[in-house]
């Protein structure tokens, strides 16, 4: 297995703002490596979440379950839940240990392990591979049986290729999918490449 970037480190995780590190997200690189094939894709879209005073957060103002447990370990680590029991959505646990900070990544453009990204999807085209939290973690082979995993090695881990990422071409806008978190919906803490 050849890996093509700096593995992004804890201190990259273990820093005190979610949402700016959803942004430095953007242009970064989710990379697998399952049954002898690596799959990677530039991270296109993320979600921030913040384990104080965010109700659209799993884990707002210290609600804990077997579920949302992980959240609160160390920065660096996966957070892999399962949406409306089908979806595994991919998510980077930030912050100190305690807090529950994490950034949902919401969409990736593939890169590496086309071929099987596809068959594991089952489609021919690119353009709807991995433009959904869903769809990105199938793409990739990610499940909830990886939470609590380690991003600073294989088999799951982010790394940094140099892909410039414009300011300008970063747009902000409201998450999705969590109205009943009223106006801390509202929040403009879903980032994406418009590019």
């Amino acid at each position: 297995m050849q890996i093509k970037g700096n593995i992004l480190d804890q201190d990259f995780y273990r820093r005190p703002d979610v949402v700016e590190i959803s942004r430095d997200l953007l242009g970064k690189v989710l990379c697998t490596f399952f049954d002898g094939t690596l799959t990677a894709g530039m991270i296109s879209e993320t979600e921030a979440y913040c384990g104080r005073n965010d109700r659209a957060c799993h884990a707002n103002d210290g609600t804990r379950t077997a579920r949302t447990e992980v959240m609160y370990g160390e920065p660096g680590h996966s957070y892999v839940y399962l949406c409306y029991g089908i979806h595994h959505l991919f998510n980077v646990v930030t912050n100190e240990e305690g807090l529950a900070d994490a950034v949902l990544v919401r969409g990736i453009q593939p890169m590496d392990g086309l071929s099987l990204m596809k068959e594991r999807r089952g489609l021919v085209e690119e353009k709807n591979l991995c433009n959904g939290p869903g769809k990105l973690t199938q793409a990739l082979g990610i499940d909830t049986s990886m939470t609590g995993c380690s991003l600073i090695k294989p088999p799951v881990w982010i790394e940094d290729r140099g892909i410039s990422v414009n300011e300008n071409n970063i747009k902000a806008t409201p998450r999705i999918g969590v109205d009943y978190a009223g106006e801390h919906a509202k929040r403009e803490w879903r980032f994406l490449l418009e590019d």
